[in-house]
């Protein structure tokens, strides 16, 4: 049986769409992309904690196709990231486990390329999603999830006032042979204006 999309993500969700901050450019995912994400995926340390090596170009296809399907299915919005200081190409991040009824949606499957970690890129990226989330879409709650071993990723994540929940224990199989446990960080529609101001305050 073919699986319906939701008209809520067509109207969230058009082909056209972008979100857009002076730093940053997210727009829609294209299979034109796999040529100039290749080269920033060769970094093999950047999949340390990613649940697929996507340093293998046939993983990158794969993973690139799979967010494409998904976006079909209106499961996934996946985003290319572009750096409009010089208008190139950066990473990838997504909106995903979209529940219109439950109004909660993910931020993640983001990735950037070595050169652009630490410039500023993550926190203007995750401002667009957490405004349009919360302020166009009307969600209750936003979550991130990261490998709990990932120090890293998680400093982050405290940076743009997420807020740390709980661990779900042996949750991911990673391409290392490794399981993962899972940490989870969500802010939810009643935080979200002291968040934005406390963290984003230079953006608004």
């Amino acid at each position: 049986m073919m699986q319906t999309v939701p008209s809520a993500y067509k109207t969230f969700f058009p082909s056209t769409f972008t979100l857009e901050t002076p730093r940053v450019l997210l727009r829609l995912l294209t299979p034109e992309d796999y040529e100039q994400l290749l080269p920033l995926a060769k970094d093999k340390q950047l999949w340390t904690w990613f649940t697929k090596d996507l340093s293998d170009e046939q993983e990158l296809k794969k993973w690139i196709d799979q967010a494409l399907h998904e976006r079909e299915l209106g499961l996934r919005m996946p985003f290319t990231i572009i750096d409009k200081d010089g208008y190139s190409i950066c990473g990838s991040t997504s909106y995903g486990n979209i529940s219109f009824y439950d109004k909660r949606i993910e931020i993640g499957w983001s990735w950037l390329g070595s050169d652009f970690i630490g410039t500023g890129i993550n926190r203007h990226a995750k401002f667009a999603m957490l405004c349009y989330a919360f302020e166009v879409m009307q969600m209750e709650r936003v979550e991130v999830k990261t490998d709990n071993l990932n120090e890293r990723a998680k400093a982050a994540l405290l940076k743009v006032g997420m807020i740390p929940e709980g661990i779900l224990r042996n949750h991911m199989q990673m391409h290392s042979g490794r399981r993962r446990d899972t940490i989870y960080f969500s802010i939810i529609r009643s935080e979200w204006p002291e968040r934005k101001m406390a963290f984003f305050n230079d953006l608004i």
